[in-house]
């Protein structure tokens, strides 16, 4: 299940975003959190695996039409293409009227879920 990103996640999401490889950097990792924080169209979402533990996070930029996946990622031990699909179709039942899009870093992951729905 996602869960906006609020500040006393934050530790949490930090952790999760640190998952992302651009992202290993502690100033890089706090210059896009404020990133995600700075308006309404870049949102941060945690999420819960099926044992309530927050263990994904996924990082998006909401258009007019599109919803783009900027950052996704999961904890090590729920790290698999299962879980990733889970976060994608929560996402569009959040923003219905949206297409997911990708960036270069998470095309992959979008089109191998699209190619599932």
């Amino acid at each position: 299940m996602l869960f906006k990103y609020k500040t006393n996640y934050e530790k949490i999401a930090m952790g999760l975003l640190s998952f992302v490889p651009d992202l290993e950097d502690v100033a890089h990792l706090q210059d896009e959190l404020a990133w995600y924080q700075a308006d309404d169209q870049h949102v941060l979402y945690l999420w819960k695996n099926t044992t309530g533990d927050f263990a994904g996070v996924i990082g998006i930029e909401i258009t007019t039409d599109y919803v783009i996946v900027r950052h996704i990622a999961l904890s090590p031990s729920d790290r698999n293409q299962g879980n990733a699909f889970k976060m994608l179709t929560e996402l569009t039942q959040l923003f219905p009227e949206q297409k997911l899009m990708g960036t270069l870093s998470t095309t992959a992951i979008v089109a191998d879920w699209e190619q599932q729905h």
